[in-house]
């Protein structure tokens, strides 16, 4: 058959859903020139700095075609001006439609979810509220509930049907024996460590979950001892900074 190209296949969703994410951390980060040193109590020990720091560290690993672990990378550079950061994110972001076909699916599509988690983490820092339907979300999701899957393999869990209000997936193997549900971003949050045992337990749960809690820590994610929204929001952002 001629006509047909052989190189890769593209990726526009993977990679439209990331710029969203980095181009609201971006608008939020560079809104005061204070931002940037404040903590982040969804990461413990980072400021606004680190995360983007983070970010740009991930995306350049993916734009390198590093195959290092990319659940666990470097830690973050210190000391470079945040605004520094952007530009840099801003320009390997420009990239990754080079990178991504070529990508293997788990590192295609760690990049949206690591964005957007870090962008729910820089909300609750700035007392913001979540963006307004995510592009990122739904695959983001999807990811996460994969990674509890094997977390309950592992942990030698019976499965768990988990629910939202828009969709429903069986984590685990065989025949559901209990279902979980909440909102999308709640269920996102608790499955991907941003939400203590309490909070997972104040979810809809269709019987006790005390025996699933062990799989909520996965890969990097671990269930905070503290909610991460009781600390007092560094900043209060008004309509303007909202946005998505």
């Amino acid at each position: 058959m001629t006509g047909l190209s052989s190189g890769p296949i593209p990726d526009p969703a993977h990679h439209l859903a990331y710029r969203a994410c980095r181009e609201n951390i971006t608008r939020l980060v560079t809104s005061a020139p204070f931002v940037a040193e404040l903590p982040v109590p969804a990461c413990p020990g980072w400021s606004i700095r680190d995360l983007v720091g983070h970010l740009v560290l991930v995306c350049r690993m993916a734009v390198d075609e590093d195959p290092g672990e990319i659940s666990e990378p470097p830690p973050p550079p210190s000391g470079i001006p945040v605004d520094e950061l952007v530009i840099t994110w801003a320009a390997l972001e420009e990239r990754l439609p080079e990178v991504l076909p070529r990508a293997e699916w788990l590192r295609r599509r760690v990049l949206p979810l690591d964005a957007l988690s870090h962008e729910l983490d820089l909300r609750t820092a700035l007392g913001l509220p979540p963006p307004d339907g995510s592009p990122a979300l739904a695959d983001a999701l999807d990811l996460a509930v994969t990674g509890f899957t094997l977390s309950l393999h592992g942990h030698g869990l019976p499965a768990l049907r988990v629910r939202t209000p828009e969709r429903e997936w069986t984590a685990g193997e065989g025949e559901p024996a209990a279902t979980m549900g909440g909102g999308a971003l709640e269920v996102f949050r608790a499955l991907t460590g941003r939400r203590t045992a309490r909070q997972i337990a104040e979810l809809s749960w269709s019987t006790s979950p005390a025996p699933w809690l062990p799989a909520f820590r996965w890969g990097p994610f671990t269930p905070p001892t503290r909610a991460v929204e009781e600390a007092a929001p560094a900043f209060i952002g008004s309509n303007r900074h909202s946005g998505t």
